[in-house]
């Protein structure tokens, strides 16, 4: 796959929710795949690798300490988390650094309504947040249609329209584009 042919598809239904210093993304896709299937490739650490931006020391199906890393270009960096709630294939909350991810799982007729979750302490990532949520859901996709595409992670998202991902969610959302770096 060329970057040129990549297409991210729409934006993703979202929203911000503020809670004293905290903001919180909620961002929703729809995926074709049943629950069981989502929550293998949010949970599973070779399902992981191949499509989020960390992989995971332990399957994270269960409550408890766990070390993800972070991949960004060649830098790697190990962040300490807790798995806080582990009830397959519903709902998944584990800590990423000072963030908080809860990934919430419904059965509808197509497949999966996944709804992220994600706690910030700064909101004008939030739009950030949401347009690299976007491209590795995208990655996540195709990997779980058998059809998979290398992670896309780091400065290399900005080939694959991560750019405009973010104006888009920022516009959506009511929340200044601040661009590149994330």
């Amino acid at each position: 796959m060329s970057d040129a042919s990549f297409d991210p598809g729409p934006l993703a239904d979202v929203r911000v929710e503020a809670s004293g210093e905290q903001w919180t993304l909620v961002f929703v896709r729809e995926l074709r795949h049943p629950p069981e299937t989502v929550w293998a490739a949010l949970t599973d650490p070779g399902q992981l690798a191949a499509w989020s931006p960390f992989t995971a020391d332990r399957d994270l199906g269960t409550t408890g300490d766990a070390t993800l890393t972070m991949i960004d270009d060649d830098a790697h960096e190990d962040l300490p988390v807790v798995v806080v709630v582990a009830d397959p294939p519903n709902v998944l909350q584990h800590t990423w650094d000072t963030d908080v991810l809860r990934w919430e799982l419904t059965a509808i007729a197509s497949g999966t309504r996944l709804t992220l979750r994600h706690t910030l302490q700064d909101r004008t990532s939030v739009p950030k947040a949401a347009a690299g949520w976007h491209l590795c859901l995208v990655v996540a996709e195709r990997l779980l249609d058998g059809k998979p595409i290398k992670p896309i992670v780091g400065s290399k998202a900005k080939d694959f329209g991560w750019e405009e991902l973010e104006r888009g969610y920022g516009a959506t959302l009511g929340i200044a584009s601040t661009g590149w770096p994330l």
